[in-house]
């Protein structure tokens, strides 16, 4: 079990390290998958501060869908994409944190990209 977890954050800091070189002054959509939720964050990256965050266990998405299914990443996406524009940001980068572009990870993403976010 450890070695999973070190081998997944290493890939996370590959990934994070590729995508901050090629950012451009964007700040990144970070997301973490857990077991049963799954979380999204626009992180500012000059400042070191979270500009929007949303997840599964939102008040306007708890109890709406399981936080473990696609259906849920879909709805956190557009939260997302809706947050990061009332806070004015419409070109972010993607940070899939070491998880692979599938299933709930992609869900969110197009998600995003539906509810306005560029990357």
């Amino acid at each position: 079990m450890a070695n999973r977890i070190q081998n997944l954050r290493r890939r996370s800091s590959r990934v994070r390290r590729v995508i901050k070189a090629r950012a451009g002054g964007r700040p990144r959509l970070s997301v973490f998958r857990s077991g049963k939720n799954i979380y999204a964050q626009i992180i500012d990256d000059a400042t070191g501060h979270t500009v929007a965050a949303a997840s599964t266990l939102d008040k306007s998405l708890k109890g709406k869908a399981s936080g473990a299914d696609q259906k849920a990443a879909g709805a956190v996406g557009k939260l997302i994409a809706e947050r990061g524009k009332e806070a004015g940001i419409e070109n972010v980068i993607f940070d899939r944190g070491g998880y692979i572009y599938h299933g709930r990870v992609k869900a969110l993403a197009e998600a995003a990209r539906e509810g306005g976010l560029q990357f």
